[in-house]
C-alpha cells in the first residue's frame, strides 16, 4: 500500500466531502480540492533536485497538502521540528539527510523569530505563483479515471520511505528515523481496527506533524479512512482548542498528558460531549488527570504507548478495555516480549524487563546510521530502551526508560516510579521531574525538580510510606520554567542540565 495513492482513491470516492477544516486560517478544503492542490504542488516540487524535501509548516491544510505533494512528486518529506531551535534543527536535518530545499512558512518564521536558512522556499510564495493554467491542468488530471490518475503520480514500493522524522533529542542528539509506507500503513490499519473508525469520524489534528503521534494519528489515519480533519496549529491555546472540539463535534482526539491537563483546566462541561475516544500518549498519564476527565466530562481518558521508531503505536487502552495505569493491550499485528536486561532471555508474564517490539510497524532504520540501527534492531526485534511488564490479561505496563533507572547502593531505582509517587502528593498544577546527579560516595543521588515550593519535610515523610529510603530525593530544586519538547513531553535532558548547573555538579 502506497499511502499517497490511497489518499487519491479516497479523494475520488469522497470528492465533495470536507477533507480538512483548517481552524487556524478558517478555510475548508474538500477531498476534490485537496487532490487538485496536491497535484499542483507535486508539479511545483518536481523541479527540485533533492530526493528529500524538508517541510517546516505548522499543522494546517498547507502542511498536509505539502506532504502529499512531495510524495506524489517522487520525493520524501523530512519533517522539521520548529518548536525550539528551528533554524538549527533545519540545518541539522539538511546535513544529516543531505538535502537543501525546505518548504517553510513565512508566517511561522516571523511568529517564532526564526532566521532564514539557506534553501528555504516559502509556501506563501508557491501558492501565489499558481497560475490559472496550473489549476486547469490539475483539475483535468484529477478527473482522469482512477487507474490513469494513479499511474500519473509517483509509484514506488511499500518499503520505500514515506517520511523522515527525528527522535525527540530529550536524551541525546536526534536520530533520523526512516518510516516506510508499510510501517505507517500497518500501524494505521491496527489503530483503525481497535478504535473501529469510520469515514463519519471527525479527527482533531492539533499535534505537530513533525512528531510521529501527530503525523500518523492526526494526519494519515483520517486521510486513509475518508474522515474530516479539523486542524489547529497551536495545541497550547487550551481554551480555543476546547471551543473547536465543541463547535466541530470532534469524535476522535489524541494528545500528550501535558496538553490534556491544559484542556481539562480550560474546558467547560459539554465541550467534549462529541468525543467517543480520547487517547493520551508520549508521556505518563497521571491518575489525577484521568479522574479529572471522568468527573468533569464523564470521559475515560485512555493511555497508549509507542515510539517514533514504531510508527508509533504499540499498545493502547480503549473505553471498552481500559486498565488505568497500564498502557493498554498490544495492537493486533504487533508482537511484544519482555526480556532480561542482562541476559536478553525472554521473561514470563508478570516479570519486569526490557520491552522489545516486532512487526511491520518497526522502522526501516536510522538514516545513514547502520551502527545505531544494528544496535536497536536484531532479528526484527526493536529494542525500545523502555522497561515494562506484560500481565496475564495481555496489558502492557510501562515502567520508564531504562536510562531513567539509576543504580544506588547496588539497587536499581526507577526515577519514573519516584515521579509517579511524588505527583500524587503534589498540589494541582505543580510539575515535577526527578533526575539523577553524580555523588562521590554512592555514585549517584536523586534530586526532584519542581516548579513550585513545597513543604519538603512533609513531602518526604509521605513518600517514605511508598518508597524505600534509597529512592527518596535527597534534594528539591525549584525551576520556574519547565522546558518541554514540541510534543508536550518534558525535556529531561535540559532539566537535568539545569539542575546540575544550579547545584554546581559536574556531569
Amino acid at each position: 500500500m502506497l499511502l499517497h495513492q490511497e489518499f487519491i482513491r479516497n479523494a475520488k470516492k469522497y470528492s465533495e466531502k470536507l477533507a480538512i477544516i483548517d481552524r487556524t486560517l478558517e478555510k475548508k478544503v474538500t477531498y476534490s480540492k485537496a487532490l487538485i492542490a496536491s497535484l499542483i504542488l507535486a508539479r511545483k516540487f518536481k523541479k527540485y533536485d533533492d530526493g528529500f524535501i524538508g517541510i517546516m509548516i505548522p499543522t494546517s491544510a498547507g502542511c498536509m497538502l505539502s506532504i502529499l505533494g512531495v510524495l506524489m512528486s517522487g520525493k520524501v518529506p523530512v519533517m522539521i521540528n520548529y518548536s525550539t531551535g528551528a533554524a538549527n534543527n533545519a540545518e541539522y536535518a539538511q546535513r544529516k539527510c543531505g538535502f537543501k530545499t525546505i518548504i517553510a512558512s513565512r508566517a511561522l518564521l516571523e511568529k517564532i523569530g526564526c532566521r532564514l536558512v539557506s534553501g528555504m522556499v516559502f509556501i506563501e510564495d508557491i501558492m501565489a505563483s499558481i497560475a490559472p493554467a496550473d489549476k486547469v491542468k490539475a483539475l483535468v488530471k484529477s478527473k482522469l479515471p482512477l487507474n490513469f490518475l494513479l499511474k500519473s503520480v509517483h509509484q514506488g514500493e511499500p518499503d520505500d520511505n514515506l517520511v523522515i522524522l527525528f527522535t525527540s533529542g530529550s536524551e541525546k542528539d536526534p536520530k533520523a528515523v526512516q518510516l516506510t509506507h508499510r510501517n505507517i500503513g500497518s500501524n494505521v490499519m491496527d489503530i483503525a481496527k481497535v478504535l473501529t473508525v469510520t469515514s463519519d469520524d471527525i479527527m482533531l489534528a492539533n499535534l505537530p506533524l513533525f512528531h510521529v503521534f501527530g503525523h500518523n494519528v492526526d494526519f494519515w489515519l483520517p486521510m486513509l479512512f475518508g474522515m474530516t480533519i479539523v486542524s489547529y496549529a497551536n495545541p497550547l491555546e487550551y481554551k480555543k482548542v476546547c471551543t473547536i472540539i465543541r463547535e466541530e463535534k470532534v469524535s476522535l482526539m489524541v494528545g500528550t498528558p501535558s496538553f490534556f491537563s491544559g484542556y481539562l483546566r480550560q474546558s467547560d462541561p459539554g465541550d467534549f460531549s462529541s468525543l467517543r475516544v480520547a487517547v493520551a500518549g508520549a508521556d505518563k498519564t497521571p491518575d489525577s488527570l484521568r479522574a479529572g476527565f471522568l468527573k468533569k466530562h464523564n470521559l475515560e481518558l485512555c493511555e497508549g504507548y509507542g515510539s517514533t521508531e514504531t510508527s508509533p503505536v504499540v499498545s493502547t487502552n480503549l473505553p471498552a478495555a481500559n486498565k488505568p495505569g497500564s498502557v493498554g493491550k498490544v495492537l493486533p499485528s504487533v508482537r511484544v516480549k519482555i526480556v532480561d536486561i542482562n541476559s536478553g532471555e525472554t521473561l514470563p508474564l508478570g516479570s519486569e524487563g526490557k520491552i522489545l517490539v516486532k512487526g511491520d510497524l518497526v522502522m526501516k532504520g536510522y538514516f545513514d546510521d547502520l551502527e545505531e540501527t544494528s544496535l536497536r534492531i536484531k532479528d526484527g526485534w526493536y529494542e525500545t530502551g523502555d522497561m515494562g511488564v506484560l500481565d496475564e490479561e495481555g496489558y502492557l505496563w510501562h515502567r520508564g526508560r531504562l536510562k531513567r533507572f539509576v543504580k544506588i547502593g547496588g539497587e536499581m531505582v526507577s526515577l519514573v516510579r519516584v515521579e509517579s509517587v511524588l505527583l500524587k502528593l503534589l498540589p494541582e498544577e505543580t510539575e515535577c521531574c526527578v533526575v539523577e546527579v553524580p555523588d562521590s560516595l554512592k555514585g549517584a543521588r536523586i534530586v526532584a525538580a519542581l516548579n513550585k515550593e513545597v513543604n519538603q519535610k512533609k513531602m518526604l515523610k509521605a513518600m517514605a510510606a511508598e518508597l524505600p529510603a534509597i529512592a527518596l530525593p535527597k534534594q528539591f530544586v525549584i525551576l520556574e520554567d519547565f522546558p518541554k519538547m514540541g510534543s508536550g513531553k518534558i525535556d529531561f535532558r535540559t532539566i537535568t542540565e539545569m539542575v546540575r548547573q544550579q547545584l554546581q555538579v559536574k556531569s
